[in-house]
């Protein structure tokens, strides 16, 4: 019972962690954290699911394949098949399944909500993986604290690092014509496939374990690293987007020295009184990035995009309307 709950937490805190590190990662439009933990929620349990199932069926005719080609070593090269060709392909679906749906929402809008989102679902599967490798593998005090120690810091961020490269594919497809789609789907998925697969094989022997951690490693900055460009590069989509909208007089031109700028955006001072800065600098953040997006789509997905860009300007002309009205008030 002790190992069970000892487990439990070991499991859960950490990925919980993990995940309200990378929601704060989206420094600029940041997306709710219960959709944050839908994404998660499938991880932890539907991706699972269907990842043991599909497992299990994927598995049936690749054994009987090894049986005929192999002499005397079947029972190992099984194992070792299941770990790193099964295991890559199924579980990438699995998760990545759930990422293509999101895809289709609003809220889904572009590379660095994909990587978000991706991230979210590749810890709540690391989550339960490594609650049942603790009750499965956990058989001594030594065994059970080298497990929470290599899957908590390592197993588990490579299912985050992986989906989340899928969903930095799908999200930087959607708003492209589908000539990209057809070729960033199929190769983000196999990015991660081959992450997952690379990490597999080298874990599975004693000699390359090194190596697997290396290139967790190594992956992991690289993935920071294009990340936080991606971050960058939407803040000067915002300031690109809000000087067209200061050029056609809603948004005043001081305030294109704030409001793109993660630093500066909620420092006190420039927002005019009476206008909830909050408000102000988070409508129009998903101003700019609409607009970016009504230039990237078409037919009534566009539509619905000019609708949008138009409602999020009679928005922040209200709330200075209601600045000067309380204005004249006060006077």
């Amino acid at each position: 019972m002790f190992i069970a709950f000892a487990s439990f937490i070991a499991a859960v805190i950490p990925m919980f962690i993990y995940l309200i590190i990378i929601w704060l990662l989206d420094r600029y439009e940041r997306e709710p954290f219960w959709l944050i933990l839908l994404n998660f929620f499938w991880g932890a349990t539907g991706a699972i699911f269907l990842g043991v199932i599909g497992s299990i069926i994927f598995q049936i005719p690749l054994n009987e394949l090894i049986k005929i080609i192999s002499d005397d070593n079947a029972g190992e090269l099984i194992s070792l098949s299941g770990a790193v060709i099964t295991a890559p392909l199924v579980e990438e679906s699995t998760k990545g399944f759930f990422l293509i749906l999101m895809s289709y929402s609003k809220k889904f809008d572009g590379g660095v909500d994909g990587a978000v989102f991706g991230g979210a679902i590749g810890l709540g599967f690391g989550m339960t993986e490594n609650f049942m490798y603790f009750l499965t593998y956990g058989t001594t005090p030594v065994a059970w604290l080298m497990l929470v120690f290599v899957r908590t810091l390592f197993s588990a961020v490579m299912h985050c690092l992986a989906t989340a490269t899928f969903g930095a594919f799908i999200g930087f497809a959607k708003f492209k014509p589908s000539i990209f789609k057809i070729i960033l789907y199929p190769a983000g998925f196999f990015l991660a496939v081959f992450l997952h697969f690379s990490w597999n094989l080298l874990v599975s022997f004693e000699n390359t374990t090194i190596f697997g951690f290396l290139l967790l490693i190594i992956y992991l900055f690289i993935t920071f690293s294009i990340f936080q460009l991606s971050v960058y590069f939407e803040g000067k989509t915002i300031l690109r987007e809000l000087h067209d909208e200061s050029n056609r007089g809603l948004i005043p031109p001081e305030h294109l020295n704030f409001i793109p700028y993660i630093t500066r955006r909620y420092r006190s001072g420039w927002c005019p009184i009476g206008v909830d800065q909050k408000n102000y600098v988070k409508t129009a953040t998903i101003l700019a990035l609409r607009k970016n997006q009504y230039k990237n789509s078409i037919g009534t997905r566009q539509k619905n995009y000019l609708k949008e860009i138009e409602n999020l300007r009679y928005r922040i002309q209200l709330m200075f309307y209601n600045a000067n009205l309380k204005y004249y008030n006060n006077a």
